[in-house]
């Protein structure tokens, strides 16, 4: 009957739809080597887009070893690593609970009370929920001064006995908003922009090393309240799965799946090894929320880029196109001689060259030797023998400042020549050269 009600209350927690995992890091009891192990244990908090202060609930109960009286007195405590938010309707501050904290050194920030409250799992009879009045006074506490300095807030809560505690038909809640346990990721304004903001999330069980929480349990190490045989778990629901971005998982044993009882809701779950003793048990995750419109970023994305550089292209074409000119305006990279013999176009007859063709003695075959091949060929109706043209044109710089092969130019020159050789019966009758020379402010 007891493995029934355990099991009944088992399915209870996991298909209430209950919010998802801080860190409970260890319980405590009012007296040294308890009778009792702590068993089922369900440390829940629910993640949503919002991300402010995260809602947790602890769902315990309390195994008595076989032999020992059943407790009927004893308060049970909860050691946990971050600050908590009081609940007013609950009642005013407990003063011993903060008395009990400041005397041990500790500087009180926040109390008050949490919601306490335990329900029946019992799969046959309708489920009972009972709220215990005054519900859990807790202190959240920072250690000052030492050589390392302010502590982050640690929470101290006393959890009042009741007797439904050791039923085996009863699960006991405590329900609590925490601060501080997501924190953001460092990331760049281009992630955050396309991908979102990335968050950690680290909970952990009986990791008792914070500064703030070690000397409590130093104190109290023989109070520590063991994992019983029963199931313990820490567990994480993302709300709002269809916009989750979960990056980092760890360990790698941690379970992830779909909530069967929740929609659109994603489960993180890491059982707890009662074999591990007071070795630290953690969960970390590191996610994210995505918006509607950085959903579409994997396609956006390239889009824009394709957009852009097909608009782009031509204006930055433009501009480099007017840089271009404007550097070659005012300098050329470059020989001096070699500018001068360069054309741009066609072939330039030298001095010497034409020079060298002589009417009535040079032959055709020599004037195609020295100058190459002729560009046009001109004939006149009536007239004997034919003109063989000659054409080129070529960019002169008129250099002024020179460093080596770099010099300023103050103008350039276009010089374009034209060389008529007219032959007849295979010798040369005239030459005519032409050279016209426009100045130009750039070479383009």
């Amino acid at each position: 009957m007891r493995s029934l009600a355990r099991a009944g209350l088992l399915v209870t927690v996991l298909l209430g739809g209950l919010p998802t995992v801080s860190a409970a890091q260890v319980f405590l009891a009012s007296r040294p080597n308890p009778p009792f192990t702590v068993g089922p244990l369900y440390v829940r908090a629910s993640v949503t887009p919002e991300l402010g202060d995260l809602a947790v609930d602890v769902f315990f109960s309390l195994v008595v070893q076989q032999g020992s009286a059943v407790p009927t007195e004893g308060d049970l405590f909860l050691l946990w690593p971050s600050a908590v938010l009081p609940v007013a309707s609950l009642g005013p501050v407990d003063p011993a609970t903060v008395q009990y904290i400041e005397k041990r050194g500790f500087s009180p920030i926040e109390d008050g009370r949490l919601e306490l409250s335990a329900r029946q799992s019992s799969v046959t009879a309708e489920r009972t929920r009972e709220t215990i009045p005054g519900g859990a006074p807790f202190v959240t506490f920072v250690r000052q001064g030492g050589a390392l300095g302010l502590t982050a807030p640690a929470t101290y809560v006393r959890i009042p006995w009741t007797p439904r505690m050791v039923d085996p038909g009863w699960l006991m809640r405590l329900s609590m908003k925490t601060k501080g346990l997501i924190k953001p990721k460092a990331n760049t304004w281009t992630e955050r922009a396309f991908w979102g903001q990335r968050y950690r999330l680290l909970l952990s069980f009986q990791d008792v090393n914070a500064r703030a929480l070690f000397p409590l349990y130093l104190e109290h190490r023989t109070h520590v309240v063991r994992l019983a045989e029963d199931p313990a778990q820490i567990r994480i629901d993302f709300d709002k799965a269809d916009h989750l971005k979960i990056d980092e998982i760890a360990p790698p044993s941690t379970r992830r799946q779909l909530s069967e009882s929740r929609d659109n809701t994603e489960v993180l779950t890491l059982f707890l090894d009662r074999s591990e003793g007071i070795t630290p048990q953690t969960l970390t995750v590191q996610f994210g929320y995505f918006s509607q419109l950085q959903s579409w970023a994997p396609i956006l994305i390239p889009f824009a880029f394709f957009a852009l550089g097909n608009l782009a292209a031509p204006v930055f074409r433009l501009i480099g196109l007017r840089a271009a000119r404007a550097v070659r305006a005012r300098f050329h990279f470059g020989s001096p001689d070699r500018a001068q013999a360069t054309p741009d176009a066609g072939v330039v007859l030298s001095d010497e060259t034409l020079a060298r063709i002589k009417p009535g003695k040079t032959t055709e075959d020599e004037v195609r030797a020295l100058c190459g091949q002729h560009e046009e060929e001109e004939e006149k109706l009536g007239a004997p023998g034919r003109t063989l043209v000659y054409r080129s044109r070529r960019l002169v710089p008129q250099r002024k400042r020179s460093w080596g092969w770099i010099s300023t130019v103050d103008h350039w020159e276009l010089e374009i020549q034209e060389v008529g050789i007219t032959v007849e019966n295979g010798l040369v009758r005239d030459v005519q050269a032409r050279v016209r020379r426009t100045r130009l402010a750039s070479p383009d």
